[in-house]
């Protein structure tokens, strides 16, 4: 059952249905890695022929030990895992994935992947703008943001920041809540979780199951993956997967586990924690629990070494007979049960077919919504403290040590020819280092948002690239202001404000190479180590150091933002004054703005096309 908004005439929120079916149900499904060594590869299962479905209502937990295959098969069945070495059937009513339901199935990471410097009301708020039906006005869309914050009980910290590693902010819970409500917001037919329990304290992950088994109540499907909940937190799943060494081992009612174990001779010795039980006999231990006699008879007749030194068969034999159960007695009982087809409307199955997508907001509004978000999430970033020391402090050093030069003599004009290329190298240097970390840094976020379909690439790259430039250029301002009057340049306001936009074409090209590099590279070590050699290397080719460059290597000037900065700077002080400054001509500067304006969009292109190549691998 697909599920949209739509308000009365009184304003209140209300959901229709689209038809009273929304089954997932999976056969078969196997999943193999191929892993690539130096003179061979190996073909490795990760997952061999799990069946089940889940309906309407109800919660399914994937339990097994770590390495089990629970994330794998979560991923598979969230359409966040497609690739060629999957086979076996997963429908969504009956229908396979299509790009129609990537916007409509919530999924929440084992990561919290959040902006740490948003408060939770923006945070949900910008969720709510992206994603939620275009039919749906702003207010509209706000008010929903806030029916979640008071439908998960995060009222009182709907103003706190996120926070993060290094900034103080809401606590675990209220976190993870944050991120469910991220994708509760859209009222998803299908929710998936994984681990979504992982490092909250008991009070708090019986809070968090609770508000699950809340959403599955009013008819939505839960699917979670949970490592070693508690006896309460078990008893509250409807359905239960145990997956060992990526085999199905139990598929059925959560209540029933426990007998149908006791079935097959697997009885708990003690009293204990279902949970468990059931991840000892995942994971093939035995200790309290009773060996079933066709288990002994089969030890009994190997070889005794196959025994361990309490008497208990090896995990790997209690593996095998666990398999060999379920698939004799339960296996072919579920499949019988999927082949059953679901009544579905036609208007319901080509929607759930169709491969167009449908986004929450237009091109121009997903573009101011990203453009907002990000001006926000990073002006604490550019304004704090540290930073504007660190301008303004290198500006006073310059000024002082340049205090009042005089330009009328060649030793003072060459003075000023050494400040204005340190001013062009360090406008380039600084743009570059910062750039480099945008998208490495929000690679998990892009991957998050895109995976949900919350906006088109091109809107994210260019109000990511654009809302850096409003921060960009202000603390240049306040650099430029100090500098340029104690060191005594060329005291005229077209000067100064032709110096000012020379420095900022220099910022933003600079910075287009540090995107470019970050997103082609989209490793932080490796993109610091080629961004220190080309911004050294363009620094020695910038047009002071060396005055004649060797013919074959000349060409490296011309790609350098910091040898068009130098001349530009050195143009618009002495352009004036004589035809000639340390060997470069004060012409009109058309051609050094021209190369400048090319690096800009073309630093830029690169890093969007790198960013497309990295989306096209990640969906093959």
């Amino acid at each position: 059952m697909f599920i949209y908004y739509v308000f009365s005439s009184f304003g209140q929120m209300r959901t229709c249905k689209v038809t009273s079916t929304k089954e997932r149900r999976f056969t078969d499904v196997t999943y193999k890695v191929i892993i690539k060594g130096m003179t061979s590869c190996e073909e490795r299962d990760i997952l061999n022929g799990i069946t089940g479905a889940v309906n309407p209502g109800e919660v399914l937990a994937l339990m097994g030990p770590s390495g089990s295959g629970k994330t794998t098969l979560l991923n598979l069945l969230g359409g966040r895992l497609i690739q060629s070495t999957v086979s076996g059937s997963i429908t969504y009513n009956d229908q396979p994935y299509s790009k129609f339901l990537k916007s409509r199935i919530g999924f929440v990471t084992q990561d919290d992947v959040l902006f740490p410097h948003l408060t939770v009301k923006e945070t949900l708020t910008y969720a709510a703008r992206l994603r939620l039906p275009k039919v749906l006005t702003r207010q509209q869309k706000e008010k929903r943001a806030v029916d979640v914050i008071y439908e998960l009980g995060l009222e009182r910290c709907q103003d706190t920041m996120i926070g993060g590693s290094f900034v103080r902010g809401v606590s675990g819970g209220e976190r993870k809540r944050v991120c469910i409500g991220n994708e509760i917001i859209i009222n998803p037919s299908l929710l998936f979780l994984d681990e979504p329990t992982s490092g909250l304290d008991s009070t708090t992950a019986l809070r968090t199951i609770q508000t699950l088994q809340d959403i599955a109540e009013v008819g939505k499907t839960v699917i979670t993956t949970i490592h070693q909940p508690s006896s309460r937190l078990f008893h509250k799943f409807d359905k239960l997967i145990l997956l060992g060494k990526g085999s199905l081992l139990y598929f059925g009612k959560a209540s029933e586990a426990i007998v149908y174990f006791s079935s097959i001779g697997c009885s708990p010795l003690i009293a204990m924690n279902p949970a468990e039980f059931l991840l000892d006999l995942a994971n093939g231990n035995l200790t309290d629990i009773s060996v079933p006699s066709e288990l002994e008879d089969k030890v009994q007749m190997e070889n005794s070494e196959t025994e361990t030194g309490n008497g208990k068969p090896p995990p790997a034999v209690v593996h095998e007979y666990l398999v060999e159960a379920y698939e004799s007695r339960v296996a072919d009982t579920e499949k019988k049960k999927l082949m059953a087809p679901l009544p579905l409307d036609e208007e319901l199955k080509s929607k759930v077919s169709s491969s167009k997508r449908q986004w929450g907001a237009s091109w121009w509004q997903q573009y101011c919504i990203l453009f907002c978000r990000g001006i926000k999430e990073r002006k604490h970033d550019y304004f704090s403290w540290l930073r504007i020391t660190q301008v303004l402090s290198t500006a006073i050093i310059l000024g002082l040590l340049w205090w009042q030069s005089d330009s009328k003599t060649i030793r003072g004009r060459q003075d000023q020819a050494g400040l204005l290329f340190f001013i062009a190298v360090f406008w380039g240097f600084f743009p570059v280092f910062t750039a480099i970390f945008t998208f490495p840094q929000e690679r998990a976020m892009l991957g998050k948002e895109r995976a949900a379909d919350m906006y088109r690439l091109s809107a994210y790259f260019l109000a990511r690239t654009t809302s850096d430039l409003p921060l960009d250029l202000i603390l240049p301002v306040l650099f430029l202001l100090v500098v340029y009057f104690m060191a005594g340049l060329k005291l005229s306001a077209s000067h100064f404000f032709l110096s000012m936009l020379t420095v900022f074409l220099c910022i933003v090209a600079a910075q287009g190479l540090g995107l470019a590099i970050g997103a082609t590279l989209m490793d932080l070590k490796r993109a610091t180590t080629l961004a220190s050699v080309t911004v050294m290397t363009f620094m020695l080719a910038g047009g002071y150091f060396v005055k004649k460059v060797p013919v074959f290597i000349s060409w490296i000037r011309y790609m350098s933002f910091n040898y068009h900065t130098y001349k530009l700077l050195l143009k618009v002080q002495y352009q004036d004054i004589m035809p000639t400054v340390n060997g470069i001509k004060t012409d009109s500067g058309l051609k050094e703005v021209g190369a400048l304006v090319a690096m800009i969009f073309g630093y830029r292109f690169l890093a969007y096309l790198s960013l497309r190549k990295m989306q096209l691998h990640c969906e093959a």
